[in-house]
């Protein structure tokens, strides 16, 4: 393909008019003989102590590099020509309809579907370290010049000559209201009667660090998301979680893959918004936010060198400072990550609260599963029933008493203990 990076499509099922909102072995689970519980004394901080220097330095062997020729990796840093992440990010939207699918309802209307409860879950997310705010500086219906037939869009179409036509048209008709240069991304929020429905294909698509994209007002429109019909499944939640498609595809713009196969298949299953944005809400896992700047090296414990590691990790939807993200490096490209989910924060849906345990592999692209999660009940169903959850991973976690185990690596990890805070005591043994 031409760009960048890939164009990244969303998960398939399983004042002055001035619009704005702010703010390699195959590993096992295994039961340890020890005595789980709760916990009753005091255990350690969380959070450990020491400058951000010291702590960058501890975990840099934790620091998974990229891999020349995969478009979307999950390796550190995020290559350049992404949007940053952190920080204030103003976000342009475009609401664009076709003389064949005119726009139904009012254009303002299909942005507040939207842009309140981004910018609300990219808040909760990040812990306030990015602050996105959308901005529709174009209050009606942008028509373009051709029907959406005559664009050809289809699912998993590439910047080529279908959407390179379609973008020209929407800069030419609101360049003369809209300063580009003033947002660092854009969403083109289409009018949901424009295509199929996304019960039957899913057509929304970003193409992020696009270096064929058009220049307006002197910047390249690089990251640029489409949004198309609306992911209603019919269970009555679609004005909770319709949105959700939307931080989905921005993920794509701040450098995250896409976490569900190609194939429909799911080694992730509802633990990232980046495998499924259909259903209950989710958040991101911890490696995603020490990748996009939501966590720092403080809150990370790198166990790169051989022997046994304890570590207490504070849930991850915690908005304290803490330890958050235990990460076993095995090679430069590949390693295991371990943190606590609860059913706090953007995580609705976890029906387990516990230690989770997933495999990153940053020389796998998107769409070919650069993460796994390890399920500690294989075959168990889940313990969800809520629509479109992955079931078989819902109850992947591990509790107290509980380990993990890669006899092929020699890496093993104990969860201990918790405390009433949530707070789990984990011990990694490794060569």
């Amino acid at each position: 393909m031409a760009l960048a990076t890939v164009a990244t499509a969303s998960t398939p099922l399983a004042d002055s008019g001035r619009a704005s909102w702010g703010p390699s072995g195959n590993p096992r689970a295994a039961d340890t003989a020890d005595a789980p519980g709760l916990l009753h004394a005091k255990t350690e901080p969380a959070g450990p102590p020491g400058s951000l220097e010291a702590a960058e330095a501890a975990a840099r062997p934790c620091r998974l590099t990229g891999t020349r020729g995969i478009q979307m990796s999950e390796g550190m840093p995020t290559p350049s020509g992404y949007s940053r992440s952190t920080g204030e990010v103003r976000a342009l939207n475009l609401m664009i309809d076709f003389p064949d699918a005119p726009g139904q309802g009012s254009a303002l209307d299909r942005f507040q579907e939207f842009a309140p409860q981004t910018a609300a879950w990219f808040d909760a997310s990040s812990y306030g370290r990015l602050r996105y705010v959308p901005e529709a500086p174009v209050t009606e219906w942008l028509r373009m010049p051709l029907a959406f037939s005559e664009y050809g869009i289809e699912r998993g179409a590439p910047f080529e000559p279908g959407y390179q036509q379609l973008v020209r048209d929407i800069v030419s008709l609101a360049d003369p209201q809209v300063d580009f240069s003033a947002y660092d991304l854009v969403n083109i929020l289409v009018t949901p009667n424009a295509g199929p429905s996304a019960l039957d294909t899913v057509l929304s698509v970003t193409f992020s660090g696009n270096h064929e994209a058009p220049v307006a007002d002197g910047v390249p429109l690089a990251n640029t998301s489409f949004v198309y019909s609306r992911q209603d499944d019919g269970s009555g939640s679609y004005a909770e979680t319709g949105f959700r498609v939307l931080p989905h595809e921005n993920g794509h713009v701040f450098g995250l893959p896409d976490l569900y196969t190609e194939d429909g298949g799911g080694s992730v299953g509802h633990w990232d918004i980046m495998s499924e944005d259909w259903g209950a809400n989710n958040d991101m896992l911890g490696w995603h936010k020490w990748k996009l700047g939501w966590l720092d090296s403080r809150q990370i414990g790198c166990a790169a060198r051989g022997g046994t590691t304890d570590l207490t990790l504070a849930p991850l939807a915690s908005p304290a400072d803490g330890r958050k993200l235990a990460f076993v490096p095995l090679t430069p490209k590949t390693g295991y990550a371990v943190e606590v989910r609860t059913r706090a924060g953007n995580d609705e849906a976890v029906c387990k609260p516990g230690v989770l345990i997933y495999r990153v592999d940053a020389d796998v692209d998107t769409g070919n599963g650069p993460i796994t999660v390890a399920d500690h009940t294989p075959g168990s169903a889940g313990c969800t029933r809520r629509p479109n959850v992955h079931l078989e991973l819902s109850d992947a976690t591990f509790t107290p008493g509980a380990s993990f185990i890669d006899a092929a690596r020699g890496v093993r990890i104990d969860v201990l203990d918790r405390d009433h805070s949530g707070n789990h005591r984990i011990r990694i043994t490794r060569p």
